[in-house]
């Protein structure tokens, strides 16, 4: 561009000078060289003027030149822009026109559509209704299971006895438990159960099975069945009827563990925010054992009553408990022939030897009380019977979770044993007082709650013969009245569902003198019998 102004510049300048020259008279000689210097110096002041002018404009076109640059590069890229743009209109109407021409060709499957919708609809609202009925029977259903627990065990057991004496023979058995139960809530203010367990029908102590008898299938009968009324409103009262699990606090001094009484209990618990005393229960209970026509006996029942209380400080909790039970009508127990002979298809045990002969005690582990016959040859109970019976369970935190101390001891007394007892003739033995105490000692040491617990422990007995009535305590002791009783045991949690259990008893008559005294064959009375040792190794399976 410089180069263009300048060949158009300079030729217009010269042409213009040479004109001034020619229109101007010749000078003088004497003057010709000073006008040639003006002359010049306007030349050089207007080429001067020319050049600023010439850059000026050089300026101008070069910002011209600049944004015509800018200009041309947006003008490119409005048309890339228009071009996309121009495609993409393109696809949208080739798209528009496929999409019509589909939703042309789909109008009639539309159609069609919302004739079978219309048929699908009334379908599903039949089947809506049929299946909210349905799950309306199954979600009853559910909340019923829901409120139930299924629980039981499987305990095989093999079992062994020893006892030192010339006529004595070694025995070797093996048995199996089977129990089964549901239990669960009724209502908003009822619980209730029902459980099933093997054992002789005529047996109450015993839930065990001895396998033998050629492969025979073993019995197996209602063990509980109860309802317990425990509104939410009164948390404090419990009242439970049928055949049902003991409420109150007891030992196999009183009952063996697999009884399972019959009645009715009320239990009036209070829980207190006291710094030692935590808990204070009362209950009293109703137990009918017999049920008579009246035209020899009446009804059997006991009654009775516990007081307890839940005891703390630090590391030391104790349970005590103090119970009163009065029996009426026992003799009803010595009269039950009617139940307890084995006759086919062997519900009960069969006869317990008594005085008189004829007699039929109803006693599965044989009758160690005193008995006595009136003149028409009836049997009777020589004492009463009113258990007033004290028992302090203490638990110790040892500082090692798993093994904490356990620590029971028991006394119990019949308050209504009669004085100087009676012995193997039936005659009264003089020098010699009631029988009618027992003491238990019970150490032990660990836990049995969770995988790998183990306990170990021993417990003490001394029971005279007419403490308790020997038709319903302990089946496994060496009798069940008048003895000196050694149990030593240990438990393995061996799964939190599994255990392995050893027990070995080691006991012996206390008394031999004493009527009904069970003794080793070959030991008379007066003489000390020997100890008979039965060791049981258990496996338990619960769920």
């Amino acid at each position: 561009m410089k180069a263009v102004l300048r060949w158009c510049v300079v030729p217009l300048l010269a042409t213009t000078l040479v004109a001034q020259t020619a229109a101007k008279p010749k000078p003088k000689k004497a003057s010709a060289k000073a006008v040639t210097a003006q002359d010049v110096q306007a030349l050089k002041d207007a080429l001067a003027a020319q050049q600023q002018q010439i850059e000026q404009l050089q300026q101008q076109m070069q910002t011209r030149d600049a944004a015509l640059q800018q200009a041309q590069q947006a003008a490119q890229q409005a048309q890339q822009q228009l071009q996309a743009t121009q495609a993409a209109a393109s696809d949208a109407q080739q798209k528009a026109a496929s999409a019509e021409s589909s939703a042309n060709e789909q109008k009639d499957t539309v159609s069609k559509l919302s004739t079978d919708l219309a048929d699908v609809k009334s379908n599903l609202t039949n089947a809506a209704v049929t299946t909210q009925d349905e799950q309306k029977r199954m979600s009853a259903l559910e909340g019923l299971v829901g409120r139930f627990r299924l629980s039981g065990d499987v305990r095989i057991r093999d079992e062994n006895f020893f006892q030192n004496c010339t006529a004595c023979a070694d025995r070797n058995r093996a048995r199996i438990r089977v129990r089964l139960g549901i239990d669960g809530k009724l209502s908003e203010d009822f619980v209730g159960g029902v459980a099933l367990a093997t054992g002789s029908l005529g047996d109450p102590t015993t839930t065990n099975e001895t396998l033998t008898n050629f492969f025979d299938r073993k019995t197996i009968q209602l063990d509980r069945g109860y309802i317990t009324y425990a509104p939410v409103a009164h948390k404090w009262i419990q009242a439970t009827g049928g055949k049902f699990a003991y409420p109150w606090q007891r030992t196999s001094v009183t009952f063996d563990p697999d009884l399972n009484p019959e009645g009715f209990d009320e239990k009036f618990s209070f829980d207190l925010k006291a710094p030692v005393v935590k808990n204070i229960t009362g209950q009293f209970m109703q137990l009918l054992y017999n049920e008579a026509n009246k035209t020899v006996f009446s009804d059997s029942f006991a009654i009775g009553g516990q007081v307890s209380a839940k005891l703390q400080y630090k590391r030391w909790t104790a349970t005590p408990s103090f119970l009163l039970m009065k029996w009426n009508q026992p003799d009803a127990i010595l009269n039950a022939s009617a139940f307890s002979v084995a006759t086919s298809p062997g519900e009960g045990p069969g006869c317990a030897g008594g005085s008189p002969a004829t007699a039929c005690f109803f006693a599965p582990n044989g009758m160690t009380n005193a008995t006595y016959t009136d003149p028409s040859g009836r049997a009777h109970f020589y004492s009463q019977f009113l258990y007033a019976d004290f028992i302090i369970n203490n638990l110790i935190q040892t500082g090692l979770s798993r093994l904490p101390l356990n620590l029971l001891v028991e006394y119990q007394n019949n308050l209504d044993a009669k004085d100087h007892p009676l012995d193997s003739a039936g005659n009264v033995l003089t020098g010699v007082g009631k029988q009618s105490q027992a003491y238990q000692g019970d150490i032990s040491l660990g836990q049995q709650k969770n995988k790998n617990d183990i306990q170990f422990g021993y417990a003490w007995l001394r029971q005279e013969q007419d403490s308790a009535i020997s038709s319903f305590n302990e089946s496994d002791q060496r009798a069940p009245t008048n003895i000196l009783q050694n149990r030593f045991y240990a438990l393995w949690r061996v799964r939190s569902n599994v255990t392995s259990a050893f027990t070995y008893w080691y006991g012996r008559t206390l008394n031999s003198n004493l009527q009904h005294a069970v003794l080793a064959p070959g030991t008379s009375a007066g003489q000390t019998e020997p100890h008979l040792k039965r060791m049981q190794i258990d496996l338990i399976y619960t769920f």
